[in-house]
């Protein structure tokens, strides 16, 4: 069997791909902190957070980060997994095989995240919904992208439909879960609580947001953004973005301009959960693209080199800055830490998330020059491969 880690990793890597994950990881992180602080699951935001100063703060969040950096990391995960196959296949190994190894331990990581650190997780829908994945991975880069549209499109306009016509038959406030009995117990548990009641209330809060319905609404949120990322993987669009530089100039800017409209239109017009719903499912997606071009233009540019670079390294240990971030964070505000759960303010966890990252863009810049990967990387890849891969650089 050859030695599927002995490669040049440097030379295997396309640099505008792990600038975009740590690009995402920063957006990520933003949104995550309005749940690692308070609890968001069960309040209106706009009334939580009722000054005038904070209600801009939210709003910046809403339109510019909210659901616009999870389809951005859902596109790039299937733009992996292309990579993966691809390369599998130059060293003549079981593609299959090693991705379901590769899946498995992520769904695992997923479950001790979800259940003792965060309920948050997204690691386990990507493990349960990459297994399905796979099935889909043997069509073209233009079969892909047109099914993940398709796939993408259909259900969520005929959900929006839905929501349209059941708020003329129900109350709006019952399609909110809206609930200060619940955002005060969680305040309560989280701030004062045993590590066992705030296992409870984690795993609570987890199937609030990742029940049945969730689960199927995800096959057409998820799913296709993985198609549509393998799309662009097998098209290669990413590799050498000038070659179809006219074209995805005005992906780009259509993208762009149609998700930022999408994105401010309940701002405009009022809002609705119909409204809400279309906002983030289709303004999200479009805001993430123009996002992924921007970098993939500016990727290589000596003027943006430095800051761009610091952004790679963090991508490079994405899965490491995940975890950490979670890590960091449920320690400062659950009460086995410093219990200041339901107590900051939304400017404070949103200037908190941008030092923690600050920090981790040192920490994994100084980190990736002493080390080919992120301690959970590191792992990750040895069960993939079963094999140790080389870790430490060496100076020549």
């Amino acid at each position: 069997m050859p030695d599927v880690n002995d490669v040049n990793l440097n030379q295997e890597r396309i640099l505008s791909l792990d600038i975009m994950r740590g690009f995402a990881i920063l957006g990520i992180f933003l949104v995550n902190m309005l749940f690692f602080h308070s609890p968001i699951l069960y309040i209106d935001p706009m009334k939580w957070w009722n000054d005038s100063f904070s209600k801009a703060v939210y709003t910046f969040i809403d339109i510019f980060a909210q659901a616009s950096f999870y389809p951005l990391f859902s596109m790039l995960f299937g733009y992996g997994l292309v990579i993966l196959m691809d390369r599998s296949q130059q060293k003549k190994v079981n593609f299959y095989k090693i991705a379901a190894r590769r899946l498995f331990l992520l769904l695992l990581i997923g479950m001790i995240h979800a259940f003792f650190i965060w309920h948050g997780d997204i690691l386990m829908n990507y493990a349960v919904i990459g297994f399905i994945f796979l099935l889909f991975l043997q069509l073209s880069g233009r079969s892909l992208t047109i099914t993940g549209m398709l796939l993408y499109v259909i259900p969520n306009i005929f959900l929006t439909f839905i929501l349209t016509i059941g708020i003329q038959i129900a109350p709006e406030e019952e399609w909110y879960p809206y609930d200060d009995q619940a955002a005060a117990a969680s305040i309560e548990v989280y701030s004062h609580g045993s590590f066992t009641e705030i296992t409870e209330q984690r795993i609570r809060d987890w199937y609030e947001a990742n029940n049945l319905e969730s689960f199927l609404i995800s096959l057409t949120d998820i799913l296709p953004l993985f198609m549509l990322g393998a799309g662009a993987a097998k098209l290669k669009l990413l590799e050498n973005p000038k070659r179809h530089k006219k074209r995805l100039l005005f992906i780009m800017l259509s993208a762009g301009i149609t998700g930022i409209m999408l994105k401010i239109f309940p701002y405009l017009f009022g809002r609705n959960i119909a409204i809400d719903y279309f906002q983030d499912i289709f303004g999200g997606p479009l805001l993430s693209i123009a996002y992924a071009l921007i970098i993939a233009f500016l990727a290589n540019r000596k003027r943006t080199a430095l800051f761009l670079s610091l952004l790679a390294a963090v991508g490079k240990m994405s899965l490491s800055n995940y975890l950490f971030q979670s890590l960091v964070s449920t320690f400062i505000f659950y009460s086995y830490g410093l219990g200041y759960y339901g107590k900051a303010s939304l400017m404070e966890g949103t200037i908190l998330a941008l030092a923690i990252f600050v920090v981790q863009t040192a920490a994994s810049f100084i980190w990736m020059k002493h080390f080919y990967y992120g301690p959970m990387e590191w792992l990750w890849r040895s069960f993939t491969y079963l094999s140790l891969p080389k870790w430490k650089r060496f100076s020549q």
